[in-house]
């Protein structure tokens, strides 16, 4: 992967958004109140663009998705210490945080096809919505802000009229 940060493990996140230009934000199952947009781990050999497209399906259940914008550099983040020690035991390395690859995606289907527990994967998020830029941004763990802040510069172009944000949605269990 070229330009990859040292240090850094690869990962890719993904802006969805629907026709309405909101953003698909979920809170974490195991950190209450901490809202992210879909990301994961790139895996040996892939290339991030479908890394980006599993990771979605993984999380989300989302299939009908369309890849329309990429973040042209990795962007990073670093871990808070008591979370870089965390990952590095569970992923059995040594990693400083993430270097990702965003993606803007464009749902293509409906919403019903959200399932944040489709067994392809540990589910991730306990509840899902559709949000503003400007909430995705206010919902974002401090550590990971300053990135969703440069992801939502890069993609605004993207963003036609306003977007207004939604109620939250229950997992499908």
């Amino acid at each position: 992967m070229e330009d990859l940060p040292q240090g850094y493990r690869p990962n890719v996140g993904v802006c969805l958004i629907n026709s309405h230009n909101q953003i698909f934000v979920a809170s974490r199952l195991n950190v209450p109140g901490a809202w992210q947009m879909p990301q994961g781990g790139i895996e040996d050999g892939e290339e991030p663009k479908l890394a980006a497209i599993r990771e979605l399906r993984e999380e989300t259940g989302i299939a009908s998705a369309e890849i329309i914008a990429e973040v042209p550099k990795w962007l990073t983040y670093d871990f808070p210490p008591p979370v870089k020690t965390k990952v590095n035991r569970l992923w059995g390395g040594e990693w400083h945080g993430q270097a990702q690859k965003w993606f803007l995606m464009q749902l293509r289907d409906d919403e019903i096809e959200v399932n944040l527990a489709t067994g392809e994967a540990d589910p991730e998020f306990a509840e899902w919505k559709w949000a503003s830029p400007e909430e995705v941004v206010e919902e974002a763990i401090d550590y990971k802000r300053p990135t969703y802040e440069e992801v939502m510069r890069t993609f605004k172009p993207y963003f036609q009229g306003s977007a207004i944000s939604a109620k939250c949605k229950s997992a499908k269990w």
